[in-house]
């Protein structure tokens, strides 16, 4: 009788091994959810955060003529936190603002002298990585 009582547990504590084995190297294959996804892309996912990134704003400032206006200087306004950011035009009327965040609201204008340009809004729900407008001021 206890000949077969060992032999019951030795069974039992048999198939327990060769079940955990088993697990285990399916783990390590990738095919059960335990840590990184593998490459059937089975397992737990991560939490991906949404690239909100960051854009470029750029154009040219233009006077009455629809001439360039070097030397104006052109703001850059985060509606959001109220801060603002300048840039002085190129000798082509040019400017450009990089690394402006994508999460925010902002609004551009240019002034010279006494001239200033209407004021032009870049919204947050704005998905372009570039966005590209003249300001021109009267």
């Amino acid at each position: 009788m206890t000949q077969q009582v060992s032999d019951r547990k030795h069974r039992k504590n048999s198939s327990a091994i060769w079940i955990f084995a088993g697990l285990m190297a399916s783990a390590v294959a990738g095919f059960l959810p335990i840590g990184n996804p593998g490459p059937a892309g089975l397992g737990p996912r991560r939490a991906a955060a949404q690239n909100f990134g960051q854009r470029i704003i750029q154009g040219k400032v233009l006077d009455d003529g629809d001439a360039a206006a070097p030397g104006a200087t052109v703001f850059l306004k985060n509606v959001k936190n109220r801060n603002i950011k300048s840039f002085t035009s190129a000798s082509d009327g040019g400017f450009r603002f990089a690394q402006v965040g994508m999460v925010d609201d902002y609004e551009v204008w240019a002034e010279l002298g006494k001239k200033k340009s209407a004021v032009k809004t870049v919204s947050s729900f704005d998905s372009r990585k570039e966005v590209n407008f003249d300001l021109k001021l009267k």
